[in-house]
């Protein structure tokens, strides 16, 4: 993958079927997909079956898309070990994919909060050697701000399990009471794959369906400070503010040209 490939998530066309997704994302001048849920169902999760696999392979590959992050799904309400288990078919189905990473979202039940961190230790020498990584975002719960993400990153200690930014989530999730750009530059070491999100707030009520440059968050500001602390990965479009298809792809278009104009 080149330094600072631009992907986009299926997520704005998650109406549409994946493979029309996939079309569209291409047409916007994209080169990486990151797959995520589609009618609420996953293309390929843990417990997709080898066809499936390639169908939803074969998808990205006929839009000239690589199909380069997965969106996972812990289940540590079947314990510990099922959980591992359940994570290495995961991380075997997304290789499989032709994934390099897993878009991890933590877990936001309380009783889980010990075992995450030794789930993600049980599992990161099986991805390092299947070549995946897994990149942890802000998502509330146990991964709300830089500071729990840092914590998590350091209690697994593993090259295979880093950050993934999300600057609109911090928003989001706080409210507009942490702002991403007073937290950028101790997390930027640490993360692998950017997330172009932006957030605005109406009051106390944020909204995350909005194009990138129109809502709160300083990307020229973050981007600089991700790489002034070395980070060289790729990113993620997950968030536009329109919803009809043809508009949608307008937005990723803008988003695009946005985003690749404040790299040098």
């Amino acid at each position: 993958m080149s330094e600072h490939a631009m992907g986009s998530t299926t997520r704005p066309y998650n109406q549409l079927a994946f493979a029309e997704a996939c079309e569209r994302i291409a047409e916007a001048g994209y080169s990486d997909v990151a797959v995520f849920a589609h009618h609420r169902e996953m293309p390929v999760d843990s417990s997709s079956s080898a066809d499936q696999i390639v169908a939803a392979r074969k998808a990205a590959a006929d839009a000239g898309l690589t199909p380069s992050m997965l969106l996972g799904r812990t289940h540590l309400e079947l314990g510990l070990d099922a959980a591992t288990d359940d994570y290495k078919q995961l991380i075997d189905n997304a290789a499989a994919l032709g994934c390099q990473w897993i878009l991890e979202l933590g877990t936001g039940k309380q009783e889980q909060y010990e075992d995450y961190p030794k789930l993600m230790r049980a599992v990161a020498d099986h991805a390092q050697s299947a070549g995946i990584g897994i990149s942890l975002k802000p998502h509330g719960g146990i991964s709300l701000t830089a500071q729990e993400l840092i914590d998590l990153h350091d209690r697994v200690e593993h090259p295979a399990f880093r950050i993934s930014y999300d600057p609109g989530n911090i928003i989001y999730y706080t409210k507009g009471e942490v702002r991403p750009e007073a937290e950028v530059e101790q997390i930027a070491s640490r993360t692998s794959t950017l997330i172009i999100k932006d957030c605005s707030l109406d009051g106390d009520q944020p909204d995350v369906m909005v194009t990138a440059g129109d809502g709160l968050v300083d990307f020229p500001f973050v981007i600089d400070k991700m790489r002034e602390g070395g980070f060289r990965g790729p990113m993620y479009v997950e968030c536009v503010g329109s919803t009809e298809p043809d508009d949608v792809g307008a937005d990723l278009k803008r988003t695009h040209a946005y985003i690749t104009g404040l790299i040098p």
